[in-house]
């Protein structure tokens, strides 16, 4: 396997929050992901794990867990703030709201060097940070009504 391409120092990836960063698929469409500490930041003296998930909540796919400010986390969940759904920073399960039951798409990071690394050979890195690419503002979070 290839050792991957560094996105970010593992300190930039918050306790409680998560880092927003854009991969390209092999079709070329840019893809977010949020890069989240899949022990909660807390397991003093234990190997620093990191999960990316994609950035949108299965209920509605046009919900963002992170609109760039970092996603909320709490009690080793990230958390839809759109409509309370709860999913494991480690497994990506979700334990809670309405999509109970479904699991978020990941895509494979390695923890090494004081980085995060991108291992997924289906993806290339783009940038930490948003997609740059134009949004409906008509389906982005609290605007579903199109005002």
């Amino acid at each position: 396997m290839d050792s991957g391409t560094r996105m970010a120092p593992l300190a930039d990836v918050p306790d409680a929050s998560s880092l927003l960063v854009t991969l390209r698929d092999e079709a070329g469409e840019d893809v977010e992901f949020v890069l989240v500490r899949a022990d909660g930041g807390d397991s003093e003296g234990a190997e620093e794990e990191v999960r990316a998930w994609h950035n949108v909540c299965p209920h509605w796919t046009d919900v963002r867990f992170d609109s760039g400010s970092g996603a909320e986390v709490r009690n080793g969940d990230l958390v839809c703030t759109k409509h309370g759904a709860t999913f494991g920073c480690e497994s990506g399960d979700c334990d809670f709201g309405p999509p109970e039951g479904s699991s978020l798409t990941g895509v494979d990071v390695a923890v090494r060097d004081g980085g995060v690394y991108l291992v997924d050979e289906d993806y290339e890195f783009v940038r930490v940070g948003a997609a740059e690419t134009e949004r409906d503002r008509s389906t982005n979070p609290g605007e579903r009504l199109g005002f």
